[in-house]
């Protein structure tokens, strides 16, 4: 069973509806849960904040988060997730911003980093983790590992 399965199955079971921000994956996210028939009893919405005007307009991240962290920080995942949770009225909301290559990433946050915020039913967690295994994993192989790993780590933070 894929795991974008796993999880929508493990959503119904909870009774839980979901909500996805995503820059870096670029909705990715979404597109593995909704490819799993019967998503809409879980599947709130996805939204795809790649410029920052919109991460602040439509999710409500500050202004002064990103000027003070960036775009990719676990402060902007947080505020990206609660945001997303919030707009669609979710039980739960993942978020992703980080840097999927070739180009972008800094000395501090290289290619492969990606920030993920958890807005769950009782609190939030984030997490930055590179995904770029042994310094040559491609765009795709970047987000798709990201992707994978939050659908995972949302039922093990529930």
């Amino acid at each position: 069973m894929k795991v974008q399965e796993e999880l929508v199955l493990f959503l119904k079971e909870k009774n839980l509806k979901i909500a996805t921000a995503e820059s870096c994956t670029g909705g990715l996210l979404s597109q593995m849960i909704t490819d799993v028939a019967g998503a809409s009893a879980v599947f709130e919405c996805g939204v795809c904040s790649y410029s920052n005007p919109i991460k602040m307009s439509l999710l409500g991240v500050k202004k002064e988060t990103i000027d003070q962290y960036t775009e990719v920080s676990v402060q902007t995942a947080e505020e990206m997730a609660v945001g997303v949770k919030t707009l669609a009225g979710a039980d739960l909301a993942v978020s992703t911003t980080g840097f999927a290559g070739p180009n972008g990433g800094t000395e501090e946050n290289p290619i492969g980093t990606v920030c993920m915020g958890f807005a769950l039913p009782n609190g939030t967690v984030t997490e930055k983790k590179n995904f770029n295994t042994n310094g040559n994993s491609g765009r795709d192989a970047i987000r798709r590992s990201c992707a994978e790993y939050c659908l995972k780590r949302i039922m093990e933070l529930l």
